[in-house]
């Protein structure tokens, strides 16, 4: 892969960060994929290693009071593979401060395939934080997408965590998905006494209705496979979804 990086413009305000960053990836001559946008901004620092873009922490957080976005697109028949160096963890802002939030929109040509893999994030005791993906699909592209959500560090209770997932595949919706975890009720009926949740969507798949303890495969009419996992840690987690996409055919 090539790349063009473009400054950061990341902004301070009262209360947190404002930063936008972005990675756009394109088809060149004899088929090979070349970064053509690479911008990292404040927090959200993109850097190219080994035929992936990973997202490396340039400070703490996302803390409360920060508005966070990242703009991902693949263009025809590229394949982008965007990860991130290490877990993400989500702390409280100052007093005052609000919510974080992160948004990550992803705009995939037809051809294209984006793998979206990022390792987990921890929402540590006290943070507020609402985290929105956005994929938009031509018809014929292609989406792996992995998200893990570790309730609090080692020992303590997690905070106020918010994510919502939407994929769009030709102007036709395949799933809208949301997870809320309110720091007074972390578990409940939904995630019993699990401290990781993960999900993995995998488009342009199929597999059989398929359900043990703490992971369930789903076949969307996308076609599209979404896994879902509960489990004690992150290192059971990370099994699970892994077991469940060994029972993906794609």
């Amino acid at each position: 892969m090539t790349s063009v990086r473009a400054p950061s413009y990341a902004a301070a305000t009262g209360t947190g960060f404002t930063a936008r960053a972005a990675v756009r990836a394109e088809r060149g001559p004899g088929g090979r994929t070349r970064i053509t946008r690479l911008r990292s901004d404040g927090p959200l620092a993109l850097r190219e290693s080994d035929g992936a873009v990973y997202l490396v922490g340039a400070g703490a957080g996302p803390l409360g009071g920060d508005d966070l976005e990242l703009t991902v697109e693949v263009g025809p028949g590229a394949r982008l593979d965007v990860r991130s160096a290490a877990a993400t963890l989500v702390l409280p802002g100052r007093r005052g401060a609000g919510a974080s939030r992160l948004v990550v929109r992803a705009d995939v040509a037809a051809g294209g395939r984006l793998a979206f893999t990022p390792e987990p994030v921890i929402a540590a005791a006290g943070c507020d934080h609402r985290a929105l993906a956005e994929a938009t699909l031509a018809e014929g592209a292609d989406l792996v997408w992995r998200e893990e959500i570790i309730l609090g560090r080692h020992g303590e209770a997690p905070g106020r965590y918010t994510g919502r997932f939407d994929v769009t595949v030709g102007g036709t919706p395949l799933l809208r998905h949301e997870l809320r975890i309110d720091e007074d009720a972390p578990s409940g009926a939904v995630l019993g006494d699990a401290r990781a949740v993960g999900t993995l969507l995998v488009t342009r798949a199929t597999a059989d209705p398929y359900a043990e303890e703490g992971l369930a495969v789903l076949p969307l009419a996308g076609p599209g496979v979404l896994v879902t996992a509960l489990a004690a840690d992150a290192v059971r987690l990370r099994e699970r979804l892994t077991a469940g996409r060994r029972r993906i055919s794609s």
